[in-house]
């Protein structure tokens, strides 16, 4: 259990460090766990379920708040049942000195669920979801083509999402001990032993840099 009345200098914000100067352990994680599928837990259960008083729960969860690790909660909604029954992933190229007019441009596309700069053949993927195939097709053959920073695009449909996760913890990559031991969640505490590396599982992976100016796609048009 950290120390709460030994608060580090100031303007420590290295990773794994909340802004109050106590350095995130084990349990600051395991409550990380819990509210990855129970985000309306009550303190009561969630000091129970990590196994320390109300007190110390309540305080680190306003910490973990206050320093922006938990920076929100929404409903998750499952786009099928609300009429969106068709994903796409669509890898763009965008024209090097026009990031700003993309960027602008997305922002009017309700369709675009998410959108990232990428290393590789493309400078971003952008996923959208819509009612049907046709929409997809409107959407890139008419909007995205009808943009003048975008130079080509490629789209790739989603036939079926195998997994999602709110959020990767790094209990997850290190089979840590900061997984929750509730059997409700369903996840193993961590890969058996006679699982491969994932390098021996799936082989190299080549790296090919972003191309000079994709960085201007996470500033606004003033930056």
């Amino acid at each position: 259990m950290g120390d709460m009345s030994r608060p580090e200098p100031s303007g420590d914000r290295r990773p794994g460090r909340i802004g109050i100067g106590l350095a995130l352990d084990a349990v600051h994680f395991r409550i990380l766990d819990v509210l990855r599928t129970q985000g309306r837990i009550s303190i009561a259960a969630l000091a129970e379920r990590i196994g320390v008083s109300r007190a110390n729960a309540y305080t680190r969860f306003e910490a973990l708040r206050a320093d922006g690790v938990v920076s929100g909660f929404s409903a998750r909604v499952d786009p099928a049942r609300v009429g969106l029954g068709v994903c796409a992933l669509v890898f763009v190229t965008v024209r090097q000195e026009m990031w700003p007019q993309f960027r602008a441009a997305l922002t009017r596309m309700p369709e675009v669920e998410y959108c990232a700069i990428t290393t590789g053949q493309h400078d971003a993927m952008i996923q959208i979801r819509v009612p049907d195939v046709g929409a997809v097709h409107r959407l890139v053959t008419e909007r995205l083509a009808g943009i003048p920073a975008v130079r080509a695009t490629e789209t790739v449909i989603i036939l079926d999402e195998v997994l999602r996760r709110p959020y990767v913890l790094p209990s997850d990559i290190s089979g840590g001990p900061a997984r929750s031991a509730d059997p409700s969640d369903g996840a193993p505490d961590g890969a058996p032993p006679d699982v491969p590396p994932v390098a021996d599982r799936f082989g190299m992976t080549r790296f090919i840099p972003a191309a000079e100016g994709r960085s201007g796609l996470g500033r606004g048009p003033d930056a």
